[in-house]
């Protein structure tokens, strides 16, 4: 099985990941010094705590690129939740194919694993609401079309995936033109067609349609004040809550009637899922 990703390369980040394990030798020197050339292992990885999965393909591309041969069956498929105790992928092949890459390929199943988890609690607590989990930029240099993705498996839209997809007109660039409306004119004029504009105040609201605004991000509102957005915006425009959200206040921003909600932490701080690999001889 093949993963990919539209702007993303899966074979350079395995081969640099490894490369970063090896270093300049190219060497495992624990693996090479303690295990037989020709050992065979059969190893399981398997989820420790409840997760959502994400990223099993990847991980089972570090063992492939070591031993083209090792035979793995991936069990789980992604953006499944599974209970605690569930095993995930078994491997057979090379030990020591298995034991220099199993670092890497754990590394990454449990960052994604753990997005893909942290992303679907926010999911499920504004279900029935009708609002849209969105997530950020806020991603590690590098890794923003796998973050992106792991988001997906936990049921969030991906926003924007860079700053060349659609304008977004925060306080800074206000400050710079002036206003809200002379920053989206400016937008608008230059033929941007996505204008998202991004407001703290109920006051700027009506100028920024009036220019051209496509989307509004209501930043850093109450709900009382998101509401109030909402009733005046009477469906122009998709309007975004953004700003602090949590899990405790995620629900009643989302039925104050908003559009879409984006959380940054998503990706920021999705503490990693514990995902354990055991080996045995084969």
């Amino acid at each position: 099985m093949t993963f990919e990703l539209p702007g993303f390369d899966s074979q350079a980040f395995v081969v640099a990941t490894l490369a970063e394990d090896l270093g300049p030798t190219g060497r495992d020197v624990t693996s090479e010094s303690v295990i037989p050339a020709d050992m065979r292992f059969a190893g399981v990885m398997d989820s420790r705590d409840p997760i959502v999965v994400a990223g099993l393909p990847l991980a089972a591309a570090f063992f492939r690129h070591l031993d083209p041969e090792m035979e793995i069956d991936i069990l789980i498929a992604e953006g499944e939740p599974v209970p605690g105790g569930t095993d995930l992928m078994r491997l057979r092949g090379n030990a020591r194919a298995m034991l220099t890459a199993e670092r890497s390929a754990l590394n990454t199943a449990q960052h994604l694993s753990g997005i893909a988890t942290m992303t679907r609690k926010y999911v499920d607590a504004i279900a029935g609401t009708g609002c849209i989990l969105l997530d950020t930029r806020k991603t590690i240099p590098g890794l923003r079309v796998l973050e992106k993705y792991a988001t997906r498996m936990g049921g969030a839209t991906n926003h924007r995936m860079g700053l060349w997809d659609a304008a977004m007109i925060k306080d800074n660039h206000v400050a710079v033109a002036g206003d809200v409306a002379e920053a989206v004119r400016r937008a608008k004029a230059a033929g941007v067609e996505r204008i998202i504009l991004e407001v703290d105040s109920i006051a700027q609201i009506e100028p920024g349609l009036a220019a051209g605004a496509t989307h509004l991000l209501l930043d850093n509102m109450d709900v009382a004040e998101l509401t109030e957005a909402v009733t005046l915006v009477a469906g122009r425009v998709p309007t975004e809550a953004s700003g602090g959200v949590t899990l405790e206040t995620i629900r009643a921003k989302a039925e104050t009637g908003v559009t879409y909600i984006s959380v940054g932490r998503l990706t920021q701080s999705a503490p990693a899922a514990d995902i354990g690999l055991d080996f045995a001889q084969a």
